[in-house]
């Protein structure tokens, strides 16, 4: 996700330059540069996204401690552990609302509808990716099980 983040955003800059208009009309009534705006927007939902998901990862993994917090309140009973789950459901939403605020109200400064109409695709730019990364492994898993299961070679 980091480097598909690191690739699109040279290739938004070119997109931007390419397509559009040297000038547009922003929110507060002057013209604003496109390109660099429009780019900026989308650099924004990009990077939220990013954020987001990486702390998906982190909120949702057992790599890490809020899963294995949650896996450990199992021990002292059923009413501990769906406590504990819902906090821990409730603070995982905190910086995905907090990005999604903070690029909703930078874009639509920089460009109004149109900046948050670019951040949103921003953020939606890596979702082919990730959706490839978490098929990736369900899909080579059975592979290998079929593969096992017709007792053929490495």
């Amino acid at each position: 996700m980091i480097i598909s983040t690191l690739a699109l955003i040279p290739t938004l800059w070119i997109a931007a330059e390419i397509t559009l208009p040297d000038r547009l009309v922003g929110l507060s009534g002057y013209a604003v540069r496109a390109p660099w705006t429009a780019w900026v927007c989308t650099v924004m939902g990009l990077v939220s996204g990013l954020i987001i998901g990486l702390f998906t990862e982190y909120m949702t993994s057992h790599s890490y401690s809020p899963v294995r917090e949650l896996a450990g309140s199992c021990e002292t009973g059923a009413a501990t552990n769906i406590i504990y789950g819902l906090a821990l459901g409730n603070l995982s939403t905190v910086v995905p609302v907090l990005c999604l605020a903070l690029t909703a109200f930078g874009t639509f400064v920089l460009l109004g509808m149109f900046g948050i109409a670019l951040g949103a695709l921003g953020m939606l730019a890596n979702l082919s990716l990730g959706l490839a990364i978490d098929a990736y492994g369900p899909v080579s898993d059975n592979a290998g099980g079929i593969a096992e299961m017709c007792e053929m070679g490495e």
